[in-house]
């Protein structure tokens, strides 16, 4: 008795089905549908060609018992599997992202038509040879080398200068690996525009904002105590609108910056005036202390520094209600030392504080108006310390309050009162 056979339709449902969970969970994972879509059909690539095999392997094993029906259907299965795995290695050729396939040496087994566009690879040739002799002079070939432990970013593309790429490398299959690439160049120009959108708007708006705020000034309520509030309104708004737009020309300066111009930071003097700073803003409604204990200064720019470790502060009084405290600390730890602020405030909900450095964004609109805040503060700081290759950690708690802080490693601290490092 034969054993029953499986529906001729339910394999390529299975294919299909497998495919668009695929393009689900690669949406989920960033909107990166072509790369989800990618690897299930890789793994159904995988799963067809084993498939295949065994039921190859079980015809040679038993030639005599295989009757000429269960030959035929065998056939047809193979023949619609066979039809199946075409279907599939022609729509991962027409992937947008680069698809390559690498045996466990790194060499190549397998790669689509966007990976001769992005990484120069060509047909039959480059079958067999090593990845990281392929592209050998390149970014991407000095992260293969290095053992491509995270994703690389804004990698120039071999096979084309003018665009960059993101690659990833993951596990596949018996100690194989794939490796994905996707085109990022249309994104880096759309970020380009709205970098040189912004710029520009800041500075054609500056001109005007000064003259109104310059004749505002000229206007003393005393003459029309009708119109004082008006006034008084008009100076506050004038203010904060110029203090939005240096924000904007500071942010759009630090995001076109690749580096700083290295100098000695002393740390006491910045520390107290960052403590000054606090205190005149909070005009004696909080309790401001300081605390240092790292005994080192930092190298990098004074003008950003400052800017970046006086918004943590003042952000701290801004956001802490009356009778609270602040706390600045800049202290040692292991790797290097760190600048913290610690406050009494309000606190944030943990859904927020992925989000936090974005421009503009507010955990509350209402607050952050009343308070005087631009919105732009910790994205000035998050640029800063990438500039200095330090970074931000934040911890809060609603109801408790949160603490920001500024991880800067040893290769930035020097010894105070000299030109040593730490």
């Amino acid at each position: 008795m034969t054993p029953p056979t499986t529906p001729s339709w339910k394999l390529p449902a299975a294919l299909a089905a497998a495919l668009g969970a695929g393009a689900v969970l690669g949406w989920l994972a960033g909107g990166h549908v072509a790369t989800g879509v990618a690897l299930v059909a890789m793994a159904e690539v995988v799963l067809l060609l084993t498939r295949i095999r065994h039921q190859a392997q079980a015809m040679m094993t038993a030639p005599t018992a295989a009757s000429p029906l269960q030959h035929d259907r065998f056939m047809t299965r193979s023949r619609r599997i066979a039809s199946s795995l075409r279907d599939l290695r022609n729509a991962a050729g027409q992937l947008p992202d680069a698809v390559v396939l690498l045996d466990r040496q790194q060499q190549i087994r397998w790669f689509n038509h966007a990976a001769e566009n992005l990484l120069g690879l060509r047909r039959p040739g480059d079958r067999g040879a090593s990845l990281q002799q392929r592209l050998a002079g390149s970014e991407l070939a000095r992260w293969l080398r290095d053992g491509a432990r995270e994703q690389l970013t804004d990698a120039t593309a071999p096979g084309r200068a003018d665009s960059q790429l993101n690659v990833s490398l993951l596990p596949f299959g018996d100690q194989e690996q794939l490796l994905l690439a996707h085109d990022i160049s249309h994104l880096n120009r759309l970020e380009q525009v709205r970098r040189d959108f912004v710029a520009n708007v800041s500075h054609e708006l500056r001109t005007p904002l000064t003259v109104i705020h310059g004749y505002l000034e000229l206007l003393d309520p005393e003459d029309v105590p009708e119109l004082a509030p008006v006034l008084g309104e008009m100076r506050t708004q004038s203010k904060r609108m110029g203090q939005i737009v240096e924000d904007l020309l500071t942010l759009s300066r630090l995001e076109t910056q690749h580096e700083v111009i290295d100098e000695r930071v002393p740390m006491a003097a910045l520390l107290a005036t960052v403590r000054k700073e606090a205190e005149a803003l909070s005009q004696g409604r909080h309790r401001v202390s300081l605390e240092s204990t790292a005994e080192a200064d930092l190298l990098g720019s004074p003008k950003d520094l400052h800017s970046a470790l006086s918004n943590l502060a003042s952000n701290a009084v801004r956001y802490t209600p009356a009778g609270g405290s602040i706390t600045i600390r800049w202290q040692r730890e292991p790797e290097g030392a760190v600048y913290s602020v610690s406050d009494t405030g309000f606190g944030i909900p943990a859904s927020h504080l992925a989000r936090l450095t974005e421009r503009f964004y507010r955990v509350s609109s209402s607050r952050s108006r009343e308070s005087g805040g631009t919105g732009l503060g910790l994205s000035i700081v998050k640029h800063v310390l990438n500039l200095h290759q330090a970074q931000l950690k934040i911890e809060s708690a609603p109801g408790v309050g949160s603490t920001f802080s500024c991880h800067f490693g040893a290769a930035r601290l020097l010894t105070p009162g000299s030109g040593d490092e730490t």
